[in-house]
């Protein structure tokens, strides 16, 4: 079993990918996977370029590098929220992004969520507001059987303007616990000078994108408080689950 992060971003990256079934629920194809690496498996979540709806807001075939992105900020942050994920040129439906799949209860989602589970959320809501989440539906939000909290499908994230769609709005009005605002002061600094994350991102995401990402730390960190849903926009995604 691979149980280290390392491991299991090089088996998602080198590994042998055979597709196990297709997900119906998704506006564009995804598959199940089995990967095999040496005597190993697991399971991914395969994303091709190929499969992605075009949208009008959104640079074509960019969906799959945005999957990247979100693993990268969230490991950045220290959060940990996003299974391992990565970019292959070559799969079975061309190139695409490859993540591991989380066991999860897809019938436990954000509306049924216990109100400790729902107090848990302050960082999700966070990394939503800095990633410019377009779309986070309350079963993007998994809850493993030992508890840890994964974030999946990010597809249409990091847009320059401001397209956050999201349920979690628990936490409008209430000051970012300092805790937050520090991971978020360090990830912050990681885009001001030559790092490497900034050199990963830059695969990724174009650069107005990076500065984008940049800008809306820097106003996270200056308000230190979630902020209310905009009262002329639509804020929430459709469907909601």
């Amino acid at each position: 079993m691979l149980d280290d992060d390392r491991e299991i971003l090089t088996a998602l990256r080198e590994g042998i990918l055979t597709v196990q079934g297709e997900f119906l629920w998704g506006s564009n194809y995804t598959f199940l996977v089995d990967v095999a690496y040496g005597s190993q498996h697991l399971r991914g979540v395969y994303k091709p370029t190929q499969g992605e709806r075009p949208l009008w807001d959104f640079p074509r075939a960019s969906l799959a590098r945005r999957e990247v992105a979100a693993y990268l900020v969230s490991e950045a942050l220290g959060w940990c929220f996003v299974p391992p994920t990565v970019y292959r040129r070559r799969a079975p439906l061309g190139a695409g992004s490859i993540q591991c799949y989380i066991e999860h209860d897809p019938d436990y989602h954000y509306f049924r969520f216990s109100e400790s589970d729902r107090q848990r959320l302050r960082p999700v809501a966070l990394f939503d507001l800095l990633i410019n989440n377009a779309d986070r539906k309350g079963s993007h939000i998994l809850i493993d059987p030992a508890g840890k909290i994964w974030l999946i499908d990010h597809g249409i994230c990091f847009h320059r303007e401001d397209k956050l769609r999201t349920v979690i709005w628990d936490f409008a009005g209430e000051p970012i616990p300092e805790a937050l605002l520090a991971d978020l002061e360090r990830f912050r600094q990681q885009l001001e000078a030559p790092s490497e994350l900034l050199n990963a991102l830059q695969e990724y995401l174009h650069q107005e994108e990076i500065a984008a990402l940049a800008n809306r730390a820097s106003r996270l960190l200056a308000a230190k408080q979630f902020p209310n849903p905009h009262p002329n926009r639509r804020v929430y995604p459709y469907p909601p689950i």
